[in-house]
């Protein structure tokens, strides 16, 4: 199928959690209504972005996947014959835990996880103190509608696992996400901010030739110390954004994306044709310097 309705469901998210839960299906349900075959919700979206601090509490947080959340997901999916891609804390056992992104497919089928490669540690994004590294490498699934590649925020910034990910037979690169603004910086340095943020995307896009959809949560967390910028975008393979929700409110939208022009793309802009692939082993190295 070359042209597929794809659903981002951008929410602000409060501290009950069955609400959270409750309000992505509603938002679901909407976005199938509106056409979409193909729904991604935003990282972690059962809750508040809980990453701000480093509080034990909040590992009651996670649950395993398959379970609670997915068979609540798994019904919509169904019911509506929409793939829906789920942002969740796995708890996969005792002590060790995940940022993990379910795939459920159009029948209500459980694809699959992914597991978060890259963990970012920053001020108010203290996600090493919860999260484990990934171990299941990169993925793509065969839904009903496409074959995805899920990677989850600050995999954002790296082009190595889109490129990876983009290989393997990803036909779209989605990206669930928790990102936004310190209030107390200044409006030159968020537009730079957001603007590096999607431009990296759109990057991913040109290099591999695949649409990207970028998936964002909004609103005040953190006792409003922290403005998640929405912003969430798609990019067509030549980096044009196609659609840019806003900053500040909830958002259900659906676009259509056609993935055969991935062909044009690729055919005309031959990257992946002339890549050097004999020439890349130094990538693999934390740094290339003189050895000891």
């Amino acid at each position: 199928m070359a042209k597929i309705n794809v659903g981002l469901v951008q929410m602000t998210c409060s501290a009950d959690k069955q609400g959270n839960l409750d309000k992505a299906i509603t938002k679901v349900q909407e976005a199938a209504d509106k056409g979409a075959q193909i729904v991604c919700l935003q990282e972690l979206f059962t809750s508040l972005y809980f990453c701000d601090v480093e509080d034990y509490n909040n590992f009651k947080l996670a649950e395993p996947i398959p379970g609670p959340s997915t068979d609540a997901l798994s019904k919509v999916a169904k019911e509506k014959g929409v793939v829906i891609i789920a942002s969740l804390f796995e708890k996969r056992a005792e002590g060790l835990y995940h940022n993990t992104t379910a795939i459920l497919d159009a029948d209500g089928t459980y694809l699959g996880k992914y597991r978060k490669m890259h963990i970012p540690d920053d001020p108010a994004y203290y996600e090493k103190f919860y999260f484990t590294p990934g171990d299941l490498g990169y993925k793509v699934f065969k839904t009903k509608f496409a074959t995805i590649g899920v990677l989850i925020c600050w995999d954002q910034w790296y082009p190595e696992a889109a490129r990876i990910t983009s290989l393997m037979g990803a036909e779209i690169l989605f990206y669930p996400t928790a990102i936004g603004w310190a209030t107390s910086q200044d409006e030159a340095t968020n537009t730079e901010q957001y603007n590096a943020w999607q431009t990296i995307q759109r990057s991913h896009a040109v290099a591999n030739g695949v649409h990207v959809v970028s998936v964002n949560r909004a609103g005040f967390e953190q006792d409003g110390a922290m403005k998640f910028w929405g912003g969430s975008f798609v990019s067509n393979p030549f980096g044009t954004v196609l659609y840019q929700a806003p900053h500040d409110k909830e958002e259900v939208y659906v676009i259509t994306l056609d993935t055969e022009k991935s062909d044009r793309y690729r055919t005309h802009w031959p990257f992946l044709r002339d890549r050097r692939i004999d020439s890349y082993q130094p990538i693999t190295k934390r740094y290339i310097d003189e050895e000891a």
